[in-house]
């Protein structure tokens, strides 16, 4: 696992809600399996409330040439972004 040193933007195309493609560092990845939602009492685990509502998704994305990676994405106020990488 690839812990980043901060969040770091990305963009995020979403087809009916959903991730279907991102860029991150300036290299493009196709998501390839289907993507998990981080809802916000897993995210946040210190909440106390019955929270459901969706904060980020956990899915694989696939580069042209074949390269895999595993991503954690948040919204954020600012938009999406990557908090944890799994190679």
């Amino acid at each position: 696992m690839t812990m980043l040193a901060a969040p770091a933007e990305v963009a995020v195309w979403l087809v009916n809600g959903i991730p279907a493609r991102l860029v991150w560092e300036r290299v493009r990845y196709r998501v390839t399996d289907t993507p998990t939602a981080l809802t916000e009492d897993e995210w946040c685990p210190a909440l106390t409330h019955a929270a459901r509502r969706i904060v980020g998704w956990r899915f694989q994305g696939t580069t042209a040439g074949g390269q895999s990676l595993m991503f954690e994405i948040v919204e954020s106020e600012t938009g999406w972004q990557v908090v944890r990488v799994y190679d």
